[in-house]
C-alpha cells in the first residue's frame, strides 16, 4: 500500500472508533443480508465475535506500514477460518460488507479515494489469508 493509502485509511479508521460497536452490529447484518448461509457459519456470542472484529481491524489498521510481522498471526486466521467453514468466495461477500459499512458510517467521508484505499487493504490481506487457506 501507498503511504497515501494508509494515512486514507487509518484518518477514515478513527472515525468508525467511536462508533465501533455499531459498525460491527451493521457489517453483521450486511453480511447476512448478501448472503444468509453464512450466519450458520457464527456459533458463538455474536457480540464477542463483533469485539473480535473491531480489535482485529484495528491491529491491521495500526501496522498497515509494516504487515511483515501480522503475517504469520494473518495466515493462521485463514487457515482456521476453514475449519469455520469459511470457502474462498465468501471473503468478496465479507469485502463488500466491510465496504458498505465504512460507507455507512462514514458517510460523505467515504471518498473513492478512501473506497480505495479501504479496498487494497482488504483486498492484500485476505489475499494473504486465502493463499494460506487454499493454497
Amino acid at each position: 500500500m501507498s503511504p497515501e493509502e494508509i494515512a486514507l485509511v487509518r484518518e477514515s479508521w478513527q472515525k468508525v472508533l467511536p462508533i465501533q460497536d455499531t459498525a460491527a452490529a451493521i457489517f453483521y447484518a450486511r453480511l447476512f443480508e448478501l448472503d444468509p448461509a453464512l450466519k450458520g457459519l457464527f456459533k458463538g456470542d455474536m457480540a464477542e465475535q463483533q469485539r473480535k472484529l473491531m480489535v482485529t481491524l484495528n491491529t491491521v489498521v495500526t501496522s498497515l506500514d509494516n504487515l511483515a510481522p501480522l503475517i504469520e498471526a494473518v495466515e493462521s486466521l485463514g487457515r482456521r477460518h476453514v475449519g469455520y467453514g469459511v470457502k474462498a468466495e465468501h471473503y468478496d461477500t465479507v469485502g463488500a460488507a466491510l465496504l458498505w459499512t465504512l460507507g455507512q458510517g462514514l458517510g460523505e467521508l467515504f471518498t473513492p479515494s478512501v473506497e480505495g484505499a479501504w479496498t487494497t487493504a482488504y483486498t492484500t490481506l485476505a489475499g494473504v489469508m486465502k493463499q494460506a487457506a487454499y493454497a
